[in-house]
């Protein structure tokens, strides 16, 4: 079956677990849906990358999954920092966070941040991914 969309240029993940880390990213490589697809370990890390592609042209990510609780930069902070910077302003990109245990309260603070779209547990399954493609980047 053909898929409905292109593959997207970068995905990154933001997840300090290894195990999830590379259980998401043999699956969305098997799923064919980024050309390219780069880990972060933590929040400052990923907002790092963020500025320099932002200075320096690199490739801006189409999507990120970021997860909420990390050491170093946790996802909320990184959510904080990338509205301060206005580094949305750098790229059209989908945030999606990723979670194993989220909390009433963390899902009710993440309906403050409109560049998050939804959030999923851990680990990603082949009908997330598929969910996100067609839900988020549907050929017309």
């Amino acid at each position: 079956m053909k898929t409905q969309y292109e593959p997207l240029n970068l995905i990154m993940l933001v997840d300090d677990d290894d195990t999830t880390n590379f259980v998401n990213k043999r699956l969305l490589t098997k799923l064919g849906v980024a050309k390219e697809i780069l880990v972060k370990k933590n929040g400052a890390e990923a907002l790092e990358y963020l500025q320099n592609s932002a200075k320096n042209g690199l490739a801006y990510p189409d999507l990120i999954f970021l997860d909420i609780k990390m050491p170093v930069m946790d996802g909320f902070s990184f959510l904080d920092e990338y509205h301060n910077q206005a580094l949305s302003q750098f790229g059209s990109m989908i945030i999606l966070m990723l979670t194993s245990s989220a909390s009433f309260y963390d899902l009710e603070r993440l309906k403050g941040y409109a560049s998050v779209k939804k959030h999923f547990s851990k680990a990603l399954t082949e009908s997330d991914v598929k969910e996100i493609m067609a839900d988020y980047y549907q050929k017309n």
